[in-house]
């Protein structure tokens, strides 16, 4: 079920994705399509614009390559 966030100061959309889904990549232009109203917004986003967030399947975690121990 998608959900409804609240920007805070200073917010961009890409901040948004990656504070709240945890990633950009993908679903900046699903955020984008859902909130016809931010494009009649700067790209800093007042506080308290309301943006509906998009479902999104977890994320595969890549495990961590160390090169040197």
């Amino acid at each position: 079920m998608s959900q409804t966030i609240t920007t805070l100061q200073n917010d961009t959309v890409d901040q948004v994705c990656q504070r709240h889904l945890a990633r950009t990549a993908g679903v900046t232009e699903q955020v984008m399509a859902l909130n016809a109203h931010l494009a009649s917004l700067p790209p800093v986003l007042p506080q308290g614009v309301l943006i509906t967030l998009p479902d999104v399947p977890a994320q595969a975690v890549k495990p961590l390559v160390q090169l040197w121990e």
